[in-house]
């Protein structure tokens, strides 16, 4: 059967356009302690949002554009009752709607704007991007009890990339790098990291990467951190999930503790790390770091929070440089090695809930 060329087009014309990002998914918005006293504007997903927090603690989101000429809400103020645009002064409620108009009593029914689904978890702001079919969250956002167990201590910020959000995944995926990027901090040997025994699980929509280099010499960081006797057995744990991954990292002294079990002691570093795309070539990067300081505890904690900044740095720097080589060669060919199962998964799935 020959198909024309009018009618092959029209069929793509008319069938229906994959989502960017995956919907239906909570996706980190802020970081807790980012919101105090001021409205806080940010692109996610291409949605140019306003957070802020209400007299009663809770956090609000909104389309950021005022109904009436068109300025940020991001521009204005917070008062009791809402937000106020910063051009004319009008005043808009969590759900969006205007209940003042300065010097005008009547307020027209369309004096509205969208109004997002957010929540806040253990200091962690999630908003709910939905799709036509499912605009209302089916689950509450997920937890990260290491924030609020009180066992850690923790601290964390922002980073914006000018890269798209799956570089970043790539990157935390596949911690082999470490022994590269990151010979100051926590790096080590390369070809102990290279050559570290891997484990790759899935479960629905979660990818579990767990690495192992026993035997092996601290580096920087750990020893600034932990009072080690000599080697140490290191562990990596990756859990990947659509919005966010969670590393668990550290080492005990070889030989003293199973690497299997989770109530292991030594040193640890928790790592929550939210990626959320602003657009389809930039991201929002939100990180947490968490540690357990066997002694001058603010003192370590700080140790390791600057030790951490150090390394995300590097890794900033090398993603975008990456991310500019792409669209400088374009379309070319790559090659996969053994470190990049975790990474391929992950972009399988990513790209399965586009289609789904």
């Amino acid at each position: 059967m020959i198909t024309s060329t009018s009618e092959s087009l029209a069929s793509e014309l008319s069938a229906p356009a994959l989502p960017e990002f995956p919907p239906n998914q909570w996706y980190v918005a802020a970081l807790g302690w980012e919101l105090q006293d001021k409205p806080l504007g940010r692109t996610l997903l291409n949605n140019p949002v306003v957070l802020f927090r209400k007299s009663d603690g809770m956090v609000a989101a909104l389309e950021d554009r005022c109904c009436h000429r068109a300025l940020p809400l991001s521009n204005g103020t917070l008062e009791a009752s809402g937000i106020r645009c910063g051009y004319h002064g009008l005043l808009f409620d969590d759900a969006g709607k205007c209940v003042e108009i300065p010097g005008q009593d009547k307020i027209p029914s369309k004096a509205r704007v969208a109004a997002y689904h957010v929540r806040e978890q253990d200091q962690i702001v999630w908003i709910w991007f939905g799709s036509a079919a499912q605009p209302e969250p089916d689950c509450e956002p997920p937890h990260y009890a290491v924030h609020s167990s009180g066992q850690y201590l923790f601290d964390g910020s922002v980073y914006h990339y000018e890269a798209p959000y799956q570089l970043i995944h790539d990157n935390l995926m596949d911690l082999s790098h470490l022994g590269y990027v990151h010979l100051r901090t926590i790096g080590g040997n390369a070809s102990i990291h290279m050559n570290a025994r891997m484990s790759v699980e899935s479960e629905g929509n979660v990818v579990r990467v767990v690495r192992h280099m026993r035997d092996s010499v601290p580096p920087p960081t750990y020893t600034a951190a932990y009072p080690f006797k000599g080697t140490v057995d290191r562990w990596q744990e990756i859990e990947f999930h659509v919005s966010h991954l969670r590393i668990w990292t550290g080492a005990v002294d070889a030989g003293s503790d199973s690497l299997d079990d989770p109530e292991r002691g030594g040193f640890h570093m928790r790592g929550f790390h939210g990626v959320t795309p602003e657009t389809a070539t930039t991201s929002h990067y939100f990180w947490t770091i968490a540690t357990n300081p066997a002694s001058d505890p603010q003192a370590i904690k700080d140790k390791v929070v600057e030790q951490t900044i150090l390394t995300f740095d590097e890794d900033k720097q090398v993603i975008e440089a990456q991310y500019r080589n792409l669209c400088r060669f374009g379309a070319r060919p790559m090659i996969d090695i053994h470190v990049d199962v975790g990474a391929n998964r992950a972009r399988r799935i990513i790209e399965q809930l586009r289609q789904a």
